[in-house]
């Protein structure tokens, strides 16, 4: 059955503006949309027909937001995907695993039907013996060094014990890779902003990357059609960092992974880096992500490759291309 009324945390997010807008275009076709965030957007920036929330999921007591708008559909974004600068790590548990075990608790009192979450490919953490490629059957590790990785990995437990415990809250689960489109701006980007790109002569550093769009046609898939369960979310095909250096036609200058943690080691207790020695695997062991789960039994085939999805990227920002 399809979602009468959808409830998106975090809306006001990247993927949150993209989805919100996608669902208010469907207008009378679709569902009703109420987009929640920490804070309301500007009057000039609200959508038509589509009703805005306060929402801290930091704190508990959802349940009674859900109910006072009848949401059958829950789309959980809410989430710190690059933290600033002294964000500690408390804080980012609190919005990552509090806040999702709070919309859990609160969609199983309101009786809500259907339960979308954005996990990420790096809940299979950045292990050098992590099989190539990852299916949705492998473990997932995360780090403990990697905050977010880690995060991911105990929000993933909560989602599996809720699974069992209440059947009947479906919960599709999307683990996507590398999010680019035409305004990303987060870690991964900052890669390809400098006049180089600086990579491991150790490893080729596969990314796998999922189109914002993509992401958006695939929770919209999930909700037309009450889908459940794990999949991986990532175009066809990898891109290593030389071959998107070839593509920006910048230079790939790869260094060593023992001068660069050494390097680390000493920049950042000084504050000249705001990445540590762990950083050095966040590169070494890229997750790259098994597609078919997704294509063959969800049914939703990403629009764009790997490849193409970087292209666009650098087309909509006035990159040269080879």
């Amino acid at each position: 059955m399809k979602a009468q009324t959808v409830l998106v945390t975090g809306a006001g997010g990247y993927v949150g503006q993209l989805l919100v807008r996608a669902l208010a275009h469907r207008g009378g076709a679709g569902p009703k949309v109420v987009a929640t965030d920490i804070r309301l957007p500007a009057p000039g920036r609200r959508l038509p027909g589509v009703i805005y929330e306060v929402l801290d999921v930091t704190q508990p007591g959802t349940a009674s937001l859900l109910k006072a708008h009848n949401v059958d559909a829950v789309v959980h974004l809410a989430a710190i995907v690059t933290p600033k600068k002294g964000d500690a790590e408390a804080l980012l548990h609190k919005v990552d695993v509090e806040g999702t075990r709070h919309m859990l608790e609160g969609c199983v009192q309101a009786g809500v039907r259907h339960f979308t979450v954005t996990s990420s490919g790096a809940a299979y953490g950045y292990h050098a013996d992590n099989p190539v490629p990852l299916s949705e059957d492998d473990a997932l590790r995360g780090n403990r060094s990697f905050p977010y990785a880690h995060h991911k990995k105990l929000v993933e437990q909560m989602l599996d014990e809720y699974r069992e415990q209440h059947p009947e809250l479906k919960q599709l689960v999307l683990r996507p890779g590398t999010i680019l489109g035409r305004s990303t701006k987060n870690q991964i980007t900052a890669l390809f902003e400098k006049p180089w790109v600086m990579g491991l002569n150790d490893s080729e550093t596969p990314f796998v990357i999922i189109w914002d769009e993509d992401v958006v046609g695939a929770i919209l898939w999930g909700l037309e059609h009450a889908r459940a369960g794990i999949f991986n979310l990532a175009g066809d095909g990898t891109l290593s960092l030389r071959e998107m250096a070839k593509m920006m036609n910048k230079p790939f200058v790869p260094m060593p992974s023992k001068a660069v943690e050494r390097a680390l080691g000493l920049l950042n207790p000084m504050g000249l880096s705001q990445y540590g020695p762990e950083q050095v695997d966040f590169l070494r062991y890229r997750p790259v992500l098994d597609n078919r789960r997704l294509k063959e039994d969800f049914g939703y085939v990403p629009k764009k490759t790997s490849r193409q999805a970087f292209e666009l990227y650098l087309g909509r920002r006035g990159e040269n291309q080879t």
